[in-house]
């Protein structure tokens, strides 16, 4: 069994009086790769983004049940939503640079934390450009707008931004939606070596990409969870007929 990193119990969301989210329990285990999938408009990016509470920016938005982390419920009273943000970053489906350059794209989430000295800064951008496999690619340009990167470049550049303020969860909304096969399968591979030292959870539509890179899949359908599972026995033999019928593309 491997240790809990986060759990949700019966946690529900709705969109003023549209209901996304159904009494959705789901245990993520430390240092492995969760992957939600499920149709469109099935709850699973809404649920990803309950995980680090994005959803309490969104108005009319209402919350209930719990979400722990470490054991403490993230949604309990008191609790420090930018402690959380630091803790559980967040990579989005279309690469998201900021219009500066590449060392300060990455440097800008220390900075905010409060580290000013240049050599530390220089260390952690050098580490966390590393962590994402795209140091030997622009270690001679650093000065470079990030904009000017391609598309699997900057996306790695976003998760190097998210390494640098060294979370403990990495959560990931669909992030090769946009990239083309190489830059795809370049993400895959880096994935599945930062889950040596980091706990990810990924949407995603590509049911390949699920079956070749997480440990565990949920199947949303409606706002709630149908059936949870190791990948593998998941993707082999659901117990569900509504997973089969996914999987094997009757509807979706």
């Amino acid at each position: 069994m491997n240790d809990l990193k986060m759990h949700a119990e019966n946690l529900s969301l709705s969109y003023g009086k549209k209901r996304a989210l159904q009494k959705v329990s789901l245990e993520v285990a430390d240092k492995k790769i969760t992957a939600l999938i499920g149709p469109s408009g099935c709850g699973k990016s809404t649920f990803l983004r309950s995980l680090n509470r994005l959803n309490d920016l969104i108005d009319s938005v209402s919350i209930e049940g719990k979400v722990f982390l470490d054991g403490e419920n993230i949604y309990g009273k008191g609790y420090d939503v930018v402690t959380l943000r630091k803790k559980v970053g967040m990579v989005f489906q279309k690469p998201n640079p900021f219009p500066k350059t590449i060392f300060d794209n990455v440097a800008y989430g220390p900075r905010i934390h409060g580290i000013r000295d240049r050599s530390k800064l220089k260390e952690i951008v050098e580490q966390s450009l590393m962590q994402a496999a795209l140091w030997d690619e622009v270690k001679d340009d650093l000065n470079r707008s990030a904009l000017r990167l391609s598309g699997g470049q900057q996306q790695r550049l976003c998760i190097a931004r998210v390494l640098a303020v060294e979370p403990d969860v990495l959560l990931m909304d669909e992030p090769t939606s946009a990239l083309d096969p190489i830059a795809t399968q370049r993400i895959e591979d880096l994935l599945i070596d930062l889950k040596e030292d980091f706990t990810i959870v990924i949407v995603t539509h590509n049911m390949q990409q699920a079956a070749r890179i997480s440990d565990t899949t949920a199947f949303f359908l409606h706002g709630e969870i149908v059936e949870i599972g190791e990948t593998e026995s998941l993707f082999t033999s659901p117990k569900d007929r509504r997973t089969d019928d996914y999987i094997t593309g009757k509807f979706g």
